[in-house]
Parts: C-alpha cells; structure tokens; sequence
C-alpha cells in the first residue's frame, strides 16, 4: 500500500477509535506544508477546535483575525456567542468575514455561551459556531463536539483576553492552535506591511504539533507563507512546536 493510503488508513482508524464516527469536509488553508500535516487536509467541519492568542492585546487581534478568515471561508451563517458585547465586530470584514453574515449571542457568563454554543449547533447549514469561553471541562467540550458532529456545523471555543494552557484539562476538540503576532517584513519606506504570524498547532487527533511562521489573512480570509521561507527547502518550512 503506497505511503499516503498507509497514512490515511492510520488517521480513519484513529478517527474510529476516538469515537468520532461521521467524516465531515475539511477547509484547506492552501498552503500544502500545513494541510499535508492536517488529518483530513485542513480545518475539519463538523468539529469542535480551540483557539487562542495571548495576554498581549497584538496576539489577541491577532487569533481573531486568524478565526474570522476561517469563518469567512466557509458559508452560511455564523453565530458568535460571547459574554458582553466587547468585540469590534466591524473589523472582521478585513479578513473576508462580513458583519451581515455574523449574528452575536450576548450571553452574560460562561454557562450561558455554552448552552447558546450548544443550541446553535444543532443546526446544520450554519457557517460557524463560536463560543468565547474561559476554562470549559471536559464533558462540556464532548457534547459540543457531539453536537458539531451531528451537524456537520465547525464549533471553535475562543479564548479571547485569556491565554489557552497547555497543561489544561483534556478537552474533546479536534485541535488547538495558539496565534502570536511577530514582526511584519520591514518595506524600505515609512508604512506597514503585511501582518506576520506565529501559527502554533499545539495539539491535534493523528498529528504532531506543529509551529508555521506565516502571512496574516487577506480579505479572502487566506494566510500565506512568507516570501524567503516560500524559497527554503521544504524539510525546513516547518518546526515542531516545543
């Protein structure tokens, strides 16, 4: 059996074993590095995924900005259920992802978000699902990830303001991933350019984590890879997270 059909056979039987038993689409990030170190090739619909930045207000824009051009590139609608009203919903549109298509939950504490997460998922056809959340436990991450499932509807829990713990309690969503911002490519004259990113896959079901060092999104919602590692050798593209 060719490697990749070896590789695959490995991830449907894990797949299996973690009790995930509906094979939904995945989303490519178009960036063959990333997606090839992916199971099922990208950002899998029908999921549960978390997200964070930091405690620094740059990796906070940063890991919404990063979630908005997923959201944007998947269609229908997309439910954000969040505590108060605190997100800059109008800066979304910059990655792709357009207010119209956003409909805000103002739940007013953690419970709250998830039973409205939780509500919403069992609606399929929805773009999205997310639930700005502090510490969720582990039986509360496996009925969103039940839910998404059922659906076929992407669930991402938003650690927005706070960081993700590596060390946390196991939770049932397929990956994790952490955004810090970097040094944008100095341009030579007095402006800005493109905001670069450090893309951290911390854990994920059938692969290693992984760090990707990468071009913030476009108004199409894609990241990219930087111009001089596009020309390094592809064993060098990548590093493992620590």
């Amino acid at each position: 059996m060719p490697e990749p059909a070896v590789l695959d056979h490995l991830r449907e039987h894990i797949v299996q074993i973690e009790g995930v038993g509906v094979r939904h689409a995945t989303l490519p990030f178009g960036i063959a590095d990333i997606d090839a170190h992916l199971p099922g090739g990208g950002i899998a619909a029908g999921a549960l995924h978390e997200m964070s930045g930091s405690r620094d207000l740059s990796d906070d824009a940063a890991a919404t900005v990063f979630l908005a051009g997923i959201l944007a590139r998947f269609e229908g609608t997309v439910f954000w259920c969040l505590r108060w009203r605190d997100l800059f919903a109008p800066a979304l549109h910059l990655a792709g992802l357009h207010p119209d298509r956003i409909i805000f939950v103002e739940a007013g504490s953690d419970t709250h978000v998830l039973t409205a997460m939780e509500e919403c998922l069992r609606h399929p056809g929805l773009g999205g699902v997310v639930g700005e959340l502090g510490k969720v436990s582990l039986t509360a991450s496996r009925r969103l990830q039940l839910a998404a499932e059922g659906s076929g509807v992407p669930a991402f829990l938003f650690r927005r303001g706070r960081a993700l713990d590596a060390r946390a309690d196991g939770s049932a969503a397929a990956t994790r991933w952490r955004i810090r911002a970097v040094s944008s490519e100095p341009l030579g004259i007095p402006s800005l350019g493109r905001a670069r990113w450090e893309m951290t896959l911390e854990r994920a079901r059938g692969a290693e984590p992984q760090l990707w060092m990468v071009e913030g999104c476009d108004a199409q919602g894609r990241i990219a890879l930087p111009a001089a590692m596009v020309d390094r050798p592809v064993a060098q593209e990548g590093r493992q997270a620590a």
